[in-house]
């Protein structure tokens, strides 16, 4: 039970719920109970002795109890359907809050799919069991306890001997716990699986069919399929093995009561009554241990659900904020990286290696080297995404750490390489990050980013709903409106993460035309491939496997034949053998 224990934060609060639940539930398994004693009260004292005068006081017994049980059975079921919703509710907006705060780190490695089969699927199971199998655990110990105690009033050899076969029962059912939980632990993991095949398809539909790779991605879904399948056809093994035991036992138990209850009724011991509502009591014993390996089976699939929500819940916060951390609505923007060192993976190569450079308020850093060199690292180590290794990442003369985080991050706006629109209007998308900013701002925003006029061409102009991720709009457009967005915070830390690389030439100059104006004192920096983008930085910083190798400005680079060099020799000189070529033509 350490797993609900574990979670019990999040049910204990609505206690009352559960508890009126039980309490409706006592009055319907008392009121079960009853039936046998009805039934032996009509054999013995009605039939055998023809007293007929008396039927229909008991019908008229039975009916009003047969109210009053079904009163008790409805509140029973509600209450236990909504403590065990009002519970989930709380656990599942925690579980949603803790995913925000998780570091990228915690998001590396996460699988999307996986993720949203916790929030859902995991959630759901875990659910079904508060509401449920808990009460359903509690009406089954209820009703054996209570049914025992009628036999052995009615006669203790009798009640015995029936029992004899119940230890054996117990065995089995713990048997059974022991192999079934872990297997529905592989079910939960391996659908967790199966959903990130499925999203991550269909996010990558385009490289799908650009690629002709249909066929290829319907086998890696069937791989998946199937192994979802075998693990619930293994799981399924397991139950059909155990259960047909349990019956056998059960009928056996059945079996000694027959015959040594006719027995005792044959030698006038026990009257035919008590022999029938005996054996109605023994399969109110026998069909909730046989029932027992249903709550199994749901406390099985609820704890490796509560097992996978923990992880999450778990899951170390290792981005957080200090005690009296400082909270400032606006930054000058003087960025100073102190022998700064950042490894992602321990045991690993290190992205960043002693990294030191200043960065004053309004200066224009570029960042500039191959795929994996450390330029979005730099970026990320300032907004705290991720922590350094060594070293000190200065905000204004204060380490980023000492900040509150959504006073550091309000900030900094970013422009990724890779824009991420919401399904919502244009207008929202644009206004992500400062929901209070008017229609004004918005198109001002819209406007020095390039994006206004193609926004106005749309049928609802800012109105108009986009598709998921920006579907309906070009490369080119997307990145345009994260432009807006970044303008609209008004940040004094500016990031361009290669921001103009899903534009024309024509596009990237009119918006690095609009840059120059916003860029006016906010400490900027450029993440490009292209020299174009960054030539008029106040520096340039060339890194090289996480290291600093060169620095300087445009003309001073070029000047030092250094790696700079070569990569304005390779992006131009390639130009103008196609320029010659063309005008040779």
């Amino acid at each position: 039970m350490d797993t609900f224990k574990k979670l019990k934060q999040f049910y204990w609060p609505y206690k009352k719920y559960f508890f009126w639940s039980l309490f409706s539930l006592l009055f319907v398994t008392l009121i079960t109970v009853v039936y046998p004693v009805v039934l032996k009260v009509t054999i013995d004292d009605v039939v055998l002795a023809e007293e007929y005068s008396l039927i229909p006081y008991i019908c008229v017994a039975f009916i009003a109890l047969m109210i009053i049980k079904g009163i008790a059975t409805y509140f029973h079921q509600y209450l236990g359907d909504f403590f065990g919703i009002r519970s989930v509710y709380t656990l599942r907006d925690v579980l949603y809050k803790k995913l925000q705060r998780l570091p990228f780190r915690y998001y590396d490695n996460a699988k999307t799919g996986d993720l949203m089969s916790r929030l859902t699927a995991d959630v759901e199971g875990f659910r079904f069991f508060l509401s449920m199998g808990f009460s359903e655990l509690i009406r089954i110990v209820l009703l054996i306890v209570i049914s025992l105690s009628v036999m052995f009033y009615f006669s203790v050899p009798l009640a015995l001997v029936t029992m004899a076969a119940m230890p054996f029962l117990a065995l089995v059912v713990y048997k059974f716990d022991r192999k079934v939980h872990p297997a529905f632990r592989k079910i939960r993991k391996s659908f967790g699986k199966l959903n990130t095949r499925v999203q991550e398809n269909i996010s990558g539909m385009n490289t799908v069919k650009s690629l002709s790779r249909e066929d290829f991605e319907i086998g890696r879904f069937s791989d998946r399929s199937n192994d979802y399948r075998t693990k619930f056809i293994t799981t399924s093994n397991i139950w059909s093995r155990y259960f047909p035991l349990m019956e056998f036992i059960g009928n056996v138990s059945v079996v000694a009561l027959l015959a040594y209850g006719g027995y005792l009724v044959v030698n006038h011991s026990m009257q035919l009554g008590e022999l029938v509502a005996f054996f109605s009591l023994v399969w109110y014993i026998l069909g909730p241990l046989m029932n027992f390996g249903f709550v199994i089976n749901l406390f099985s699939q609820s704890k490796a659900s509560g097992e996978r929500l923990l992880e999450i819940l778990e899951a170390p916060e290792e981005i957080t904020e200090k005690e009296g951390a400082v909270h400032q609505d606006r930054l000058n923007g003087h960025v100073t990286f102190h022998d700064v060192t950042l490894t992602y993976v321990e045991d690993d190569d290190s992205a960043l290696k002693d990294i030191r450079f200043d960065a004053p308020p309004g200066k224009t850093i570029g960042l500039i080297g191959a795929t994996g060199s450390g330029k979005t690292s730099i970026t990320q180590l300032i907004t705290r995404f991720y922590e350094p290794e060594k070293g000190e990442v200065l905000v204004d003369g204060r380490p980023v750490q000492e900040y509150g985080l959504k006073s550091l991050r309000k900030n900094i706006g970013f422009v990724l390489q890779e824009s991420f629109l919401f399904s919502t209007s244009i207008k929202e998308n644009i206004a992500y990050g400062n929901p209070g900013a008017t229609i004004e701002d918005v198109m001002d925003a819209a406007k020095r980013a390039q994006a206004h006029d193609f926004i106005m061409d749309m049928p609802e102009g800012y109105d108009t709903l986009l598709g998921e991720r920006g579907m309906g709009l070009s490369g080119g457009q997307k990145q345009r409106i994260a432009i807006a967005r970044a303008i609209l915070i008004d940040p004094a830390i500016l990031v361009l993460d290669d921001a103009t690389s899903a534009v024309d030439m024509e596009t990237e100059f009119k918006i690095q035309k609009a840059l120059q104006e916003v860029m006016k004192g906010r400490t900027t920096f450029i993440i490009a491939h292209r020299i174009s983008s960054l030539k008029h930085a106040d520096e340039i910083i060339v890194l090289e496997n996480g290291t600093v190798k060169e620095r300087g400005g445009h003309e001073e680079l070029l000047i030092n034949g250094g790696p700079y060099q070569r990569i304005y020799d390779i992006q131009y000189q390639d130009k103008e053998k196609i320029m010659n070529t063309s005008h040779i033509s």
